[in-house]
């Protein structure tokens, strides 16, 4: 990762696990504005950022499906990020976000009552957080998407959508109006994000072969060009720390 760039991340409490993939922070500590490339990862980022150029913001992130460019991580900038699984969407925040597919919003700035002050220490956001999405928590889940989730989680995408609608006992057309409708996106659509997303953990390894959910070489390298826009040796060469999300990998 680039000399001047922190990243941190921690796990959530397993209470939470189900509903949160992690909190994580980036610092820009130079005094350049570093551009970066987006790859979609299957999670939703709420994130707040504090930077000279803008003094304090709150965004709320939707699921990315392609790469997008000219992501910028300010200068002398740091950022806070809770990112979540698809269960958060109707069971934490209570809204559907499909209308934020590939993009975001900005929120109000004392958004889940946050502000500039929380930037100040990690672990205490963290707890904050916490709490906050424990109070927001709708208790009883539904039994077939607690199912279908945790398939598709546990399997990092690799079950088709016949398996996952017979073993979850969930009919695939509404299985696909459920997800369309929260979340912008068909439920095989998000499979292939998060096969890709598993893949990225190989690629920041130098393994450009498929470890796993891929049925060849082809397969893998058209997947991974389709979803990225680039190929699995550029992603692992990632020069000038470009991909930001295989930079955070890279460190683990």
């Amino acid at each position: 990762m680039h000399d001047k760039l922190e990243y941190k991340s921690i796990q959530p409490k397993q209470d939470l696990s189900y509903f949160v993939d992690s909190f994580w922070c980036i610092r820009n500590a130079s005094d350049k504005t570093l551009e970066t490339i987006g790859l979609p990862d299957g999670r939703i980022d709420l994130s707040l950022l504090q930077s000279p150029e803008e003094s304090f913001r709150i965004m709320l992130l939707g699921l990315g499906t392609k790469q997008y460019e000219k992501g910028r991580i300010p200068a002398n900038s740091l950022t806070f990020v809770i990112s979540f699984k698809l269960p958060a969407v109707e069971y934490v925040f209570h809204e559907s976000i499909s209308d934020l597919l590939n993009s975001g919003k900005k929120l109000e700035n004392n958004f889940w009552e946050f502000n500039e002050n929380d930037l100040e220490d990690f672990e205490l956001f963290c707890e904050k957080a916490s709490l906050k999405i424990e109070s927001l928590l709708l208790k009883e889940i539904e039994t077939r998407k607690q199912k279908l989730f945790s398939l598709i989680y546990q399997t990092h995408g690799a079950m088709t959508v016949k398996e996952l609608s017979e073993k979850s006992s969930w009919s695939s057309r509404q299985i696909n109006r459920y997800f369309n409708t929260y979340f912008g996106i068909s439920l095989k659509g998000f499979c292939s994000i998060l096969r890709f997303r598993a893949s990225l953990e190989h690629i920041a390894k130098g393994k450009l072969f498929p470890e796993e959910n891929f049925s060849d070489q082809t397969h893998f390298i058209r997947e991974v060009k389709k979803i990225s826009g680039s190929l699995p040796k550029e992603l692992f060469q990632n020069k000038n720390d470009r991909f930001i999300l295989l930079s955070a990998l890279s460190t683990k």
